[in-house]
């Protein structure tokens, strides 16, 4: 009876536990796609031996097995921005001549050494990537393949495919592009935050147009902010940094390629050096891949990052010295993240956060710093809640704060829908029209609606929209990605057969 008995309980036991964890893996895991699927292993780990995605113990030193299970999956990237004419760098044409019933504009200024048209010549480029699924979809930076007009990614094997621009976001300096290919390598992510200080790390790419390239080095810092993101409006306050810091040698080149850890999952994006030449000299930096699979998951779905906002304004209060914290109206004892101000729409305002108070934790996590508090914020979307643990008089006060987008709502935003707010339909400067006009690309206006342009603007239909707060569009696919969920845009232009360039500022407040 006691056999009997030990026997169904070790049955029960092994019944229940295979429930809870059915449970688990049906209810409560994250299925956030991202690119990749739970449960699913590349043909490249297999290929290095690890079936079930994992490396198996062993010596700290030797990372031959992580290396051969990344590199299929890293790919080299390489853009063509084809040559083109330019009136000035802009279509702000000079009143017709005199002799213009004689001579077209071109002639007269080839002749009498007018103003004529400039050429920027053809421009080629290569980067990196990282195949994130096994049906083409490819992570890099936006710097990568901002304003190509050819992507060509080719892989490890020499194989190489045509690519389209599914979605970028340079405050996060990130792309998705896509290759029409099926049953690719592809790298499994890891985890960022759980990335330390001293682990080691390798860096793959194609830095200095080389082969597949393998380099090794440490984590040295976390939460690292260079000022070098900016948002799609050029405000520097909008770009989203919070680096992982290496010493695994970095060269142009490795843009957009794979940071792994040595059990050969993604951990993070390489995007900059610290360099006082333009060559690796010590430091390089990765984006952490937690806030890389949230930017590619909203491409990917909506073609324009969902970005939460907290609603504050904020200085580092430990990186002042005392004369600049008397400045600020900052008490000499504060260190942390200062609250410098807190608009009224936002909603730390809502929640009950005042300037004077000091951040010390987002979402239950200790932060120090803003790159810290960037890095836990840019992961949510408008609409998430996340408790914030501030000081106020001495007293520790936490509260739930709803995040709202830049607009100050909770919509989410589809890159399809921004235009349909403008109220107008638009088409694609034909390349031949475009070489008439001296201009690489454009949008025409073919018939203004109902929506912001017929409310806001005296624009006519004809317009050829040239540039989006002060970056050019060439097509309609790059016009999305410009407006993006911007408030307020500048839409400048020209009309053909008028004289000089037009603005138009619009403030899309429902398109929010």
């Amino acid at each position: 009876m006691k056999w009997k008995q030990i026997f169904f309980t070790v049955i029960i036991s092994a019944v229940t536990t295979l429930a809870v964890i059915w449970g688990y893996g049906t209810f409560f895991a994250d299925n956030t796609y991202a690119g990749q699927e739970s449960g699913v292993y590349p043909s490249n780990y297999k290929y290095a031996g690890l079936n079930d995605g994992t490396i198996p113990p062993g010596s700290a030193i030797d990372f031959t097995i992580p290396a051969e299970a990344a590199t299929p999956a890293v790919v080299h990237i390489k853009t063509k921005t084809n040559a083109k004419q330019v009136n000035n760098n802009l279509p702000k044409r000079q009143p017709n001549n005199p002799f213009s019933d004689f001579f077209d504009d071109d002639m007269f200024n080839q002749l009498f050494g007018g103003r004529g048209r400039n050429t920027i010549p053809e421009q080629r480029a290569s980067g990196s990537g990282v195949i994130i699924s096994d049906d083409g979809y490819i992570v890099t930076n936006n710097h990568v393949v901002a304003n190509a007009d050819e992507i060509d990614v080719t892989l490890s094997n020499k194989k190489t495919y045509k690519a389209k621009v599914i979605g970028t976001d340079p405050s996060y300096d990130l792309a998705v592009i896509k290759v029409e290919a099926a049953g690719l390598p592809f790298l499994l992510y890891g985890n960022s935050d759980d990335v330390k200080i001293g682990q080691w790390v390798l860096a793959i790419g194609y830095p200095l147009n080389l082969e597949t390239t393998v380099t090794a080095g440490i984590i040295s810092a976390k939460a690292r902010t260079l000022g070098l993101n900016k948002g799609k409006n050029g405000d520097q306050g909008l770009g989203v940094e919070s680096f992982l810091q290496t010493d695994a040698a970095v060269n142009m080149g490795n843009s957009g390629g794979a940071l792994i850890n040595t059990e050969g999952r993604l951990v993070g994006v390489n995007s900059a050096i610290a360099s006082p030449t333009g060559y690796y000299s010590g430091y390089s930096y990765a984006i952490p891949v937690n806030i890389v699979k949230k930017v590619i998951d909203d491409l990917i779905k909506f073609g324009t990052v969902q970005r939460g906002f907290l609603g504050v304004r904020f200085l580092n209060a430990s990186d002042l010295n005392d004369d600049e914290k008397k400045k600020n109206g900052i008490p000499l004892s504060a260190e942390g993240i200062y609250v410098s101000d807190v608009p009224t729409d936002g909603g730390a305002y809502e929640a009950g956060i005042r300037k004077g108070d000091i951040l010390k934790k987002i979402n239950n996590k200790e932060i120090t710093n803003g790159a810290e508090m960037q890095g836990l914020i840019s992961r949510q979307k408008p609409g998430d809640k996340m408790p914030v643990t501030y000081i106020r008089n001495g007293r520790e006060n936490t509260v739930i704060v709803t995040l709202k987008n830049q607009a100050g709502n909770y919509d989410v935003v589809k890159a399809e829908a921004i235009l349909e707010t403008l109220g107008a339909d638009f088409t694609s400067l034909d390349p031949k029209k475009a070489r008439d006009y001296g201009v690489s690309g454009g949008v025409i206006v073919k018939k203004i609606n109902e929506g912001a342009l017929n409310d806001q603007t005296r624009m006519k239909d004809g317009f050829i929209i040239l540039r989006i707060n002060d970056k050019e569009v060439k097509n309609v696919e790059e016009m999305k990605t410009e407006v993006g969920t911007n408030k307020n845009i500048t839409i400048s232009g020209f009309y053909p057969g008028y004289d000089g360039v037009y603005e138009y500022p619009i403030t899309l407040e429902s398109n929010q």
